[in-house]
């Protein structure tokens, strides 16, 4: 009797083993990506080496990728949202896709503004977007704030992407967080009167532009600049501008992010947090800072060398919620701006 009981203890820790031991084999983790392949794939393998843990990555374009959440609803696979821009990432928020995540790793290593107050959506990498200038055509104690982007002695002198673009329109809804919405729209009215040419292009056009001689200022995101330093096609046309950072006697220049959230239907929720935290590990910031040149979010982890040569700045330290609660208010105002 005392044998037949232990063989069916034995049998069941067998089984409960095998259980176990397939439960390890399956764990993976499913990514709704918006930011390309080549950008995070290398993280993400090393990330798979290190843990076990088996990635699978599906990238496309951050509002179809949420929309496909939304489709998908409790049948979703995704586990993991990674997007750029808080404006996306507080759009997912609103369209309820995303779900609160507690983790003492993340709270920790990420400053409070550039992270839902909710635990919602997490910032894993920073950037700016400050004025590049042209050397010779425009000398830097010229150059003071955004706001005096909008005087008209800049008038045909300044180069940025459309309006429906969510970079602009969140550093919009920055400017409409701390000047106001009449003062912003006056603003916008302004910078458009100012500009060089109607705006076509993503952010690189505006800095080869620039280089060109078709405008004398450019409005971009640091880590598009950065990536033409290190790109020999585009270094020659990056070396002719200069970053100058605005509005440092205030409240600091205007920074975003690149961001993620666990899903709020997450198969693999356990997963999708390990995945967080290992992304604001040491290693994988200064990873994110050399491969992508952003500015890394965890303190201690230093900027690639291209992104220190462009100088310490003061960021805006506003709470980067509010720019994705002003998106529509700030679309409003660059549409009535003639901001195409």
């Amino acid at each position: 009797m005392k044998s037949a009981y232990a063989l069916t203890l034995l049998g069941a820790g067998i089984a409960s083993a095998l259980i176990n031991m397939t439960a390890a084999q399956a764990a993976e983790v499913n990514i709704y990506s918006a930011r390309q392949e080549e950008l995070i794939k290398p993280l993400l393998d090393k990330f798979a080496a290190d843990t076990g843990i088996k990635v699978n990555l599906i990238t496309g374009k951050p509002d179809e990728l949420i929309s496909r959440m939304v489709s998908e609803g409790r049948n979703s696979p995704a586990d993991v949202l990674i997007s750029t821009d808080v404006g996306r990432l507080y759009r997912a928020k609103q369209q309820g896709v995303l779900q609160s995540v507690e983790s003492d790793v993340l709270t920790q290593n990420i400053p409070a503004a550039l992270r839902d107050p909710a635990g919602l959506w997490f910032g894993l990498t920073m950037r700016a977007r400050p004025i590049m200038y042209v050397p010779g055509k425009v000398k830097p104690e010229q150059l003071s704030t955004y706001e005096d982007l909008a005087d008209p002695k800049w008038k045909g002198r300044i180069c940025v992407r459309s309006s429906d673009n969510i970079y602009n329109q969140s550093m919009t809804a920055s400017l409409i967080a701390h000047d106001g919405e009449a003062t912003t729209e006056r603003w916008a009215k302004g910078l458009v009167a100012n500009f060089a040419m109607p705006p076509k292009g993503g952010d690189r056009d505006q800095i080869k532009a620039a280089a060109a001689g078709v405008c004398d200022i450019a409005i971009a995101n640091t880590y598009y600049l950065g990536g033409m330093l290190a790109d020999p096609r585009d270094k020659a046309a990056a070396e002719k501008v200069k970053v100058f950072w605005p509005n440092q006697d205030g409240r600091g220049a205007h920074i975003n992010i690149s961001g993620a959230g666990v899903a709020k239907y997450a198969p693999n929720k356990a997963e999708a947090i390990k995945l967080l935290e290992y992304m604001l590990t040491p290693e994988s910031q200064q990873w994110y800072a050399e491969a992508d040149h952003e500015y890394p979010v965890r303190a201690g982890v230093k900027a690639s060398a291209i992104l220190q040569g462009f100088g310490e700045f003061k960021a805006d330290q506003l709470q980067l919620d509010k720019l994705g609660e002003l998106n529509a208010e700030a679309i409003r105002v660059m549409d009535r701006a003639g901001w195409k």
